[in-house]
């Protein structure tokens, strides 16, 4: 609670928890991509060169990946946070195009989950759970020229006559913001939706 009474605002920090899956990922594919190189240099000095190319191949596209990430680290490590309070909803992106929402401009907010099963290139089944934060104003027609950084976010993926927030493979991030809205917007909160499976090949 704040000194007035008011619940205290919930703070999501995004830019940490995308820090974390890019040191992960970045690193696990540079590691795999560096073994198939050293993988490949052996084979083609045991006089196997189909094994060596296609360890060569796969030891340049993990590290391909692996290099990426840190190419992108600093963009993608950038201070985010998503706020829920009193007044609204916002997204703090210093550097990058932040925006706020007052909750008396939406008609409707929820959030929408999809869980996936990716197949990896090890053939293992991984489940992830794909989170997004859906917001739709009530009047359109005024409220996107007014909120014009929003505008990458309008019928992302498949959401209808709204904006469409994605916050990667986050599931628990989901009982913090369900907890927020149902706090901060309850008449206009239409809970989690889910959107049931998809599978894909990672």
């Amino acid at each position: 609670m704040t000194a007035w009474g008011a619940p205290a605002p919930v703070v999501i920090d995004l830019g940490k928890s995308d820090t974390r899956k890019v040191l992960l990922g970045g690193s696990l594919a540079g590691g795999l991509g560096i073994l198939a190189l050293i993988g490949a240099v052996t084979a083609f000095a045991d006089g196997e060169p189909v094994g060596g190319s296609i360890a060569g191949v796969i030891g340049l596209a993990f590290t391909f990946i692996g290099v990426m990430a840190l190419v992108k680290f600093k963009t993608i490590s950038r201070p985010r946070k998503l706020v829920i309070e009193q007044q609204g909803i916002r997204l703090d992106d210093p550097q990058g195009t932040p925006w706020a929402v007052a909750w008396q401009d939406l008609a409707a907010i929820s959030i929408s989950r999809t869980r996936e099963r990716a197949v990896e290139l090890a053939d293992a089944l991984v489940r992830r759970t794909l989170v997004r934060v859906d917001l739709h104003p009530r009047d359109p027609a005024r409220f996107r020229p007014a909120h014009p950084t929003m505008e990458p976010l309008w019928e992302f993926h498949r959401v209808q006559n709204g904006y469409r927030l994605p916050l990667g493979d986050s599931a628990p991030m989901i009982a913090p913001i369900d907890q927020a809205l149902r706090t901060f917007a309850p008449q206009i909160y239409r809970g989690v939706i889910d959107e049931g499976f998809t599978v894909g090949l990672h």
